[in-house]
């Protein structure tokens, strides 16, 4: 079983928005670093995004100021929302607790017109 499923993605427009949902299968968002990761298709998968236990967020440059990571630890569910989307962030999207090696299968997100 894997620890978390990923969901939300889809198509949209460029600047358009989405928010992916990282919701805790066999294990839990609380307490934990949890991270967001996304592969565009003929790249290596790439860090997006880190939320630390007291709420501290980090970002890669491309996305600071359009994206932010958070945690509902009552729905054991981290998100990510998405904003002024562009067609370069067309990837799969996936999240998983720092320090892990286990993926999920990750969520489709296609920015185009």
């Amino acid at each position: 079983q894997v620890p978390f499923v990923e969901s939300g993605g889809g198509l949209v427009q460029p600047g358009g928005s989405l928010r992916l949902s990282c919701a805790g299968a066999g294990d839990s968002v609380s307490d934990e670093i949890m991270t967001w990761h996304r592969q565009a298709p003929a790249k290596a998968r790439e860090w997006v995004a880190t939320l630390f236990p007291g709420g501290a967020t980090f970002y890669t440059d491309s996305v600071k100021g359009r994206f932010t990571v958070s945690r509902d630890e009552a729905k054991n569910t981290m998100y990510l929302e998405m904003n002024s989307l562009q067609p370069e962030d067309t990837a799969g999207y996936y999240c998983k607790k720092h320090g892990t090696s286990t993926w999920g299968q990750g969520t489709q997100v296609t920015v185009s017109s």
